[in-house]
């Protein structure tokens, strides 16, 4: 799974992606070669859309869902932005388990 994290600079949400790595790594169910992460600024978004399974938004760039919006609905990739208590907790597992869970939601609705 390629998970795409957009901030509005990218240093918060890469020490958030040091933890979901973290998170993979130490798991005895997932696997680190299944998985890939990178954060972007928000802007970067519309250059970086391709090739993603889905995109996580970091909360202070809520703001932006409606440009992020534009940017992953045309090409079929799911996104949600994360709680601004998890983000703040740089909570790993809650925010990888949120991508899991939408990315699985986002399959089910598309099969249907």
């Amino acid at each position: 799974m390629r998970i795409l994290l957009c901030c509005a600079g990218g240093f918060s949400t890469n020490m958030l992606m040091q933890n979901m790595k973290k998170v993979v790594k130490e798991s005895a169910k997932l696997n680190e070669d299944d998985f890939k992460f990178t954060a972007i600024p928000a802007d970067s978004l519309e250059s970086e859309i391709d090739n993603w399974d889905i995109v996580l938004v970091g909360p202070q760039v809520s703001h932006k869902v409606d440009f992020i919006e534009s940017v992953c609905k045309p090409k079929n990739v799911p996104f949600t932005v994360i709680d601004k208590d998890v983000y703040g907790q740089m909570d790993g597992a809650t925010v990888l388990k949120l991508a899991l869970v939408t990315y699985k939601k986002h399959q089910m609705n598309n099969a249907g």
